[in-house]
C-alpha cells in the first residue's frame, strides 16, 4: 500500500467536532421512509392504514420493480405524502403491533460470502432496498443492476465536516464490515478499492479480498472522485459503482443476520450543537429530527443541515433522518451586517486567503462559524482561484462556464463525468463571486444524463 499525498485543498477549521463515540436514541414512535433518489419514479405498495412487518416494501421503482424500499419497522401506515407534481414524498408509519410478519431474508456465513453468486447477491440487495446505497459513476445515480462496473470504490475516509469517522462506527461491527467487502467482491469482475485515512483503525487496514489504499492531505482529499482520479481513472465510457464505508456496513448486517437492518450511525456536530450533545448516534432509521434535537441545541436561530456543512442540504421542521442521512451539522444563522465589510482588518473574521489578517494564522484555532456568506453575489471573474483548491486535473472556471453556456460537449471533455457536485463545495466556499458551483456542476450533470453522453 504505498500513500498517496494531496496536496492542494483546505481543511475548514470549523468548531464542534463529534466526539469519537456512540450515543443511542431510543426507538420512535412514529417514523418516515423519504422517497430521496433523483430520477427514481416510485410505485406504491401499501395506502393508509396498512399494517406493514420490518423489512415489507412500501414502493418500488417503476423503471425496476424489482428495487424495492422496505419498512425498518412494524406497525401501520399513517399517511402518505406527496411533493411536486404529486411525486411521492414519504411514507409515515406509527410504530406498533402488525399481522404482518417482519419480512426475514436469506442468511449466510462469512465464508459462504465469498463463494455466493453475483445474482443471489443482487436479489437480496434489491429485494430489501439496500441497493440503493450503492452509487454509479457517472452521475451518481442509483447503481444499474444490470451492468457490471469497472471497478467498485469503498470510501472509508472522509475529509468534509463532520462526517461520521469510520473508526468510530466500525466498533463491534468488524464482522460485517469484511462481510460487505467481500460481498462487493461478487458484483464486479474488476478491482474493489477501499481509500481509508493514515489513522485508520487496524480493523480498516487488514481488510481482506480488496486492494486498500491510504489518503492524505487536505479535504477534498477524502471524496470518492478524488479516490478515483488516482487510483483508476475513468473513461466517458466508464461505469464506475460506488459506496460508503459506513453503509457497507448494513449490507453486512443484512447477509449475516438475515433481518432488516433498521439502524444507523449518524454524526451530530457544528457550532449549533451544545458541546456535551456532539457525538455519534445510533438511530432508527426514520427517526423525527426533533426526537435526535431535544435539548442538544445551542440557543438562538439555528440551521439544521444534512451531510456537511460544505455539500449538505438545509432540514425543515418536521422532518426525518433518512435512511441515506449521515451526519447532521447546525450553524447559527448568520444575518448580523458588518460595518466596513471586507475593508476593515478581519481580526476576528475567517479569511481563506490573506485579505484579511486572520488568513495569516487564523486556520491554527477552531471557528464557530455561521451560514454568513459575508458578502454578495458578483459576475463570475476568471481568476484560477478555484484551481488552487481542486486536486482533479481540471480547469474549474472553464468547465464552469461551459455548463452555464450548456456547452456538454465542453463540459465532457473538461472532464465534469468523473466529478460530483460535492468536489465543488470548496470553490463555493472561496468563491469571491459567492455562486454555487456545486449546482451548476449539478445542472450540468443532469443535462448531460438527459441528453446522453
Amino acid at each position: 500500500m504505498t500513500p498517496i499525498q494531496i496536496k492542494k485543498g483546505l481543511d475548514i477549521p470549523l468548531a464542534g467536532a463529534p466526539r469519537p463515540e456512540i450515543v443511542d436514541i431510543p426507538a420512535a414512535k412514529s417514523v418516515a421512509v423519504y422517497q430521496e433518489f433523483p430520477g427514481l419514479k416510485a410505485k406504491l405498495r401499501v395506502a393508509e392504514g396498512d399494517q406493514v412487518g420490518k423489512g415489507s416494501p412500501l414502493f418500488i421503482d417503476k423503471k425496476r420493480p424489482d428495487l424495492q424500499f422496505c419498512s425498518p419497522v412494524a406497525g401501520v401506515v399513517k399517511a402518505i405524502e406527496y411533493g411536486a407534481r404529486r411525486a411521492l414524498y414519504r411514507i409515515v408509519i406509527d410504530v406498533g403491533q402488525s399481522e404482518t410478519p417482519d419480512v426475514e431474508f436469506q442468511r449466510y456465513s462469512a465464508d459462504q460470502l465469498r463463494g455466493v453468486e453475483r445474482s443471489a447477491v443482487l436479489s437480496q440487495l434489491l429485494s430489501s432496498g439496500l441497493f440503493s446505497l450503492i452509487r454509479q459513476r457517472p452521475f451518481s445515480r442509483i447503481a444499474d443492476p444490470e451492468i457490471t462496473p469497472k471497478a467498485i470504490f469503498v470510501n472509508g475516509m472522509n475529509t468534509a465536516p463532520f462526517l461520521p469517522d469510520l473508526n468510530v462506527v466500525v466498533q463491534g461491527q468488524e464482522r460485517a464490515f469484511q462481510a460487505g467487502l467481500d460481498l462487493m467482491t461478487r458484483l464486479t469482475e474488476g478491482d474493489v478499492h477501499l481509500c481509508i485515512a493514515p489513522d485508520a483503525a487496524d480493523s480498516i487496514k487488514s481488510a481482506s479480498n480488496v486492494k486498500v489504499h491510504q489518503f492524505s492531505g487536505p479535504h477534498p482529499s477524502g471524496n470518492t472522485s478524488i479516490h478515483i482520479h488516482h487510483i483508476d481513472p475513468m473513461e466517458p465510457t466508464d461505469q464506475v459503482w460506488t459506496i460508503r464505508g459506513t453503509d457497507l456496513i448494513r449490507i453486512g448486517q443484512l447477509f449475516l443476520d438475515g433481518n432488516y437492518p433498521d439502524k444507523h450511525v449518524i454524526s451530530l456536530g457544528g457550532p449549533g450543537v451544545k458541546e456535551d450533545a456532539r457525538a455519534h448516534y445510533r438511530v432508527q432509521i426514520g427517526t423525527p429530527l426533533v426526537d435526535l434535537l431535544d435539548g442538544r441545541m445551542q440557543d438562538g436561530e439555528q440551521r439544521v443541515i444534512k451531510g456537511d456543512a460544505l455539500a449538505g442540504v438545509a432540514m425543515q421542521e418536521g422532518e426525518h433522518v433518512s435512511a441515506i442521512c449521515s451526519a447532521i451539522t447546525i450553524l447559527a444563522e448568520g444575518r448580523e451586517q458588518f460595518f466596513m465589510g471586507w475593508m476593515a482588518p478581519g481580526i476576528n473574521k475567517l479569511s481563506a486567503s490573506r485579505a484579511y489578517l486572520s488568513g495569516w494564522n487564523g486556520h491554527k484555532r477552531k471557528w464557530d462559524l455561521t451560514t454568513n456568506i459575508n458578502g454578495g453575489y458578483r459576475a463570475m471573474v476568471f481568476t484560477g482561484l478555484y484551481d488552487k483548491y481542486m486536486p482533479l486535473n481540471i480547469l474549474v472556471d472553464y468547465l464552469v462556464r461551459a455548463v452555464l453556456a450548456h456547452d456538454t460537449d465542453e463540459a465532457i471533455s473538461l472532464g465534469i463525468l468523473e466529478t460530483d457536485p460535492e468536489d465543488f463545495a470548496l470553490c463555493a466556499y472561496v468563491c469571491p463571486s459567492k455562486m454555487d458551483i456545486s449546482g451548476v456542476i449539478r445542472q450540468g450533470l443532469e443535462e448531460i444524463e438527459k441528453e446522453g453522453i
